[in-house]
């Protein structure tokens, strides 16, 4: 039994920040309906290759980024934009405790599917909503997406080196961050609700998350009146902290503090550096980074990367290399974590995933299913709302979708 057991969301939510926070309080117990647009389903089906490989060794059309986010859910496949599926939606919402939706603000009003309408049919219901911009201002109408946000937000203007264009970072860590936000947003309304008996509206915009996500960069803007800018590898405010070059490859070297600095220098054999006092407190090595740095490049290029981790971290100065994804996932550490689980799917028995990193000690993780195909779980979900003869008749008119396997099993997973 998991720690959110018995909580029951509704995940109206597409692509990547709303469907993180969907899986993670699904993967904690919580019974998760995604609820998708009949034939096309979550926005991430189609954003393959790669696809997900069946039992032969051929492509599937289940897309490995919809299923980075989607597993431990039930998919039920409804037309919100009619009448009907409007319905539907308002009666599920009854005994429903969470809705999660990423429309552009104000949208789902027309359906009668906003917080206003829908906390009138459930009090106790908590609504998290996730924009680009939050539901007001005047940017609240526009839709948001991560690229754009990092760009906004000044993210971007920190990252990559100085003399190359700005970067943005190699997953989408606004909509990860959002993801993450929200779930601890709707932990807190709820834990709210045990006391108040009502739910409520959660509001959250990519661009704040970003901006609050900026931490010391962005404190170091509000202390001096200027923005940081792109340091590439380097650390604004600790020296040593780093990447370097060393005669085959680069690693990285981070210390976080001066008793970490004189143990690298005793490491790599260089004594000196330490004695030197222009290096011996961290905000002398700030003060005098290029100095420092050259000595430190100009040694580690003569021999190779693994040589240097091995004598560092002898000395538990963190220190590490830079692994490929591959790498890291045969990372006997990684291992040890039990950080790639096995999660049958009806297509692949052998299908992996990147498994939580939440470790519970009495309420564990569970894998109980792989990501759902699209209107997997119509059937047997909609039967707790409607006849059989309706679901056939929402079916017939294109209301719902059924998973083409089951179309004739209802009640049946």
């Amino acid at each position: 039994m998991g720690a959110l057991t018995g909580l029951r969301v509704l995940d109206l939510s597409r692509v990547l920040a709303g469907p993180w926070c969907g899986q993670i309080l699904a993967d904690l117990g919580a019974e998760v309906i995604k609820i998708e647009r009949p034939k096309v389903g979550d926005d991430t089906r189609m954003w393959g290759p790669p696809w997900m490989p069946d039992e032969q060794g051929d492509a599937t059309r289940e897309a490995g980024y919809y299923q980075s986010a989607n597993r431990n859910k039930y998919s039920v496949a409804v037309d919100i934009a009619s009448q009907e599926g409007q319905l539907l939606i308002q009666d599920m919402v009854r005994d429903a405790d969470v809705l999660i939706e990423n429309y552009k603000a104000g949208s789902l009003a027309k359906y009668g599917l906003d917080y206003a309408s829908l906390s009138k049919i459930n009090p106790r219901l908590v609504y998290c909503s996730i924009t680009g911009f939050g539901q007001t201002g005047p940017r609240a109408a526009e839709p948001g997406y991560d690229f754009i946000i990092q760009g906004m937000a000044g993210l971007m203007s920190i990252t990559g080196e100085p003399e190359n264009v700005p970067q943005k970072v190699g997953v989408a860590v606004t909509d990860l961050q959002t993801g993450l936000y929200a779930t601890i947003a709707i932990q807190a309304a709820l834990w709210s609700r045990l006391s108040t008996g009502k739910g409520q509206h959660i509001d959250l915009s990519l661009l704040d998350v970003q901006v609050a996500g900026l931490a010391n960069q962005g404190m170091n803007y509000l202390l001096t009146e200027k923005s940081p800018v792109r340091m590439g590898n380097t650390h604004p405010n600790i020296v040593p902290y780093q990447t370097f070059k060393a005669k085959d490859k680069d690693f990285i070297i981070a210390c976080g503090n001066d008793k970490q600095f004189k143990d690298l220098c005793i490491a790599i054999q260089r004594p000196d550096l330490w004695e030197h006092t222009n290096f011996r407190s961290n905000q002398d090595r700030v003060k005098h980074r290029h100095a420092l740095i050259q000595q430190l490049q100009q040694h580690f290029s003569t021999q190779n990367a693994q040589l240097w981790v091995d004598c560092i971290h002898a000395k538990q100065v963190p220190v590490g290399m830079i692994n490929s994804i591959e790498d890291a996932l045969q990372e006997p550490q990684i291992q040890a974590r039990k950080m790639l689980v096995n999660v049958p799917h009806p297509q692949n028995s052998d299908f992996k995933m990147i498994a939580s990193p939440i470790k519970l000690s009495e309420t564990p993780v569970e894998y109980r299913q792989a990501p759902p195909r699209l209107g997997e779980h119509t059937w047997s979900v909609l039967q707790q709302y409607r006849s059989e003869s309706e679901l056939r008749q929402l079916k017939a008119t294109g209301v719902i979708e059924a998973f083409a396997e089951r179309e004739d099993v209802v009640g049946v997973e």
